[in-house]
């Protein structure tokens, strides 16, 4: 029994339990696939069911993780069969409980808010986006978000983080200089001017004869019978870039 309710492994030269950083990472991007697809489609469609589903299967997964065993975790199976062929980074199993513990709190605010209680407003854009962005610098980076809050509530700080950043400082020539960041501002101005010059030119086609485009387009966007029928319109034109 105490084989299946722990939390991290305990292995041989390592002062504290552990979990294989390679597949928390799998885990965090297969997480934020879904979470970012039911989020957008919420987003465009106005449909908060796919949002709904999603929140009761992170609220699932992130119970087992933290009151049974990660081990037992469906995302963090599957994240452990993809990088089955990796070898495995060990970091510090209490500081990740700790973040997934303001996962699982953000998961039970989304439960009361979105599925029992139905409700659409910013508060659940910003659950949704402080849960996103925690997943994103998880699978992106390799940033615990979570971990760093950590040691503001501990006295044993966090050890083994993932790439030693726990205990290795960045060397000097790791360090980003003035000339790179010179490099994107440049970038980001550029791609900014290009944005608003395609912007104002407009959609290559449709602006170069708008008068005898107009009726074409009223016929493209006349909605079909079978849409009309299933009280489908405005979904249809929406799917099909009609105003």
């Amino acid at each position: 029994m105490q084989s299946i309710l722990e939390f991290g492994e305990q292995r041989e030269g390592y002062g504290v339990r552990v979990l294989n950083e390679r597949a928390v990472r799998a885990s965090a991007g297969i997480l934020f696939l879904f979470a970012i697809i039911s989020f957008m489609n919420a987003w465009l469609t106005g449909n908060f069911q796919p949002t709904r589903v999603f929140v009761v299967a992170f609220l699932i997964d992130f119970t087992i993780r933290i009151f049974v065993n990660p081990r037992f975790a469906p995302s963090l199976i599957v994240g452990q069969w993809i990088v089955r062929r990796q070898q495995p980074e060990w970091v510090g199993a209490p500081q990740k409980r700790f973040s997934w513990a303001i996962g699982f709190a953000l998961a039970l605010t989304m439960l009361y808010l979105v599925v029992i209680n139905n409700v659409v407003g910013p508060v659940n854009l910003i659950v949704c986006a402080a849960c996103l962005a925690l997943l994103f610098f998880e699978a992106s980076f390799g940033i615990c978000l979570g971990c760093k809050v950590y040691n503001l509530f501990h006295r044993d700080r966090a050890e083994l983080c993932p790439g030693g950043a726990c205990e290795v400082e960045p060397a000097p020539g790791r360090r980003i200089g003035a000339a790179q960041f010179a490099v994107v501002a440049l970038f980001a101005v550029a791609v900014g001017a290009a944005g608003a010059r395609i912007a104002e030119s407009g959609t290559p086609g449709v602006a170069a004869s708008r008068a005898s485009a107009e009726p074409a387009e009223a016929e493209r966007c006349k909605v079909p019978d079978f849409a009309k029928a299933l009280g489908h319109e405005e979904k249809w034109k929406l799917h099909n870039n009609c105003k």
